[in-house]
């Protein structure tokens, strides 16, 4: 089934752009390509596409820069595709509002993965209440988690951080953000506290708390739900 649904890419690599107009075009996206910052902000006002592809080293301005300017209007999903590999990078361009971040060289089949997520919770299917992930389910209204279809005993705090999570299926979540959220901005510096909790969390969730199904550690930066 055709999809259609329109994506830009802004990036100066020739070869980039081709390598993503193929492989999002055969699975159905309708791509337009922006090779400067000028140019992509421009198409982005007229071309209104449903996600952005955003390279941060362009000729003309730095893509950090263009991401905020993007965020003063656009509000659908941006994913961050660079050579650009330091926490700080990372943790910047999540901050200043992309929806993920991935490295060159990639996957094109975790591109593909992570622009249905980002896709689909644009969409507003991260509002229902009741979220299902394979045997585990999570019921925002109750607060109250389940696996395979039994309850799991979680407290207050942990459930508010898996809800916090799930809510996000797929986002990369900062650590900074996450302290924030959960327990305000007092104790954004407190990333071992945040360890803790998650390392509680895993043993009442996953199946194999050591290598974790859903409650992803993407190193340095903060966490990610997914399988």
């Amino acid at each position: 089934m055709v999809n259609l649904t329109p994506i830009l890419i802004i990036d100066d690599e020739v070869q980039i752009r081709r390598l993503l107009e193929i492989t999002l075009s055969a699975s159905g996206y309708k791509i337009c390509e922006a090779s400067t910052g000028k140019e992509g902000l421009t198409m982005a006002a007229t071309r209104q596409p449903a996600l952005i592809i955003l390279d941060l080293g362009l000729p003309d301005a730095d893509g950090l820069d263009i991401l905020k300017k993007l965020r003063e209007w656009y509000e659908k999903p941006i994913i961050i595709l660079s050579v650009r590999k330091s926490e700080d990078d990372i943790i910047k361009a999540l901050d200043h509002g992309a929806n993920d971040y991935l490295t060159k060289p990639f996957r094109t089949g975790e591109l593909l993965a992570r622009i249905r997520v980002a896709i689909r919770h644009s969409q507003g299917t991260i509002e229902n209440p009741n979220l299902e992930f394979g045997t585990l389910s999570i019921d925002l209204a109750n607060h109250t988690a389940r696996k395979n279809n039994e309850i799991i005993k979680l407290t207050a705090t942990e459930f508010s951080l898996l809800a916090l999570l799930a809510r996000n299926e797929g986002r990369v979540l900062t650590h900074q953000y996450i302290l924030k959220e959960i327990w305000g901005m007092g104790y954004i510096e407190q990333t071992q506290y945040l360890r803790v909790f998650i390392a509680q969390l895993r043993k009442k969730v996953e199946d194999v708390p050591a290598k974790p199904k859903w409650l992803k550690t993407e190193s340095g930066v903060g966490y990610r739900f997914g399988s």
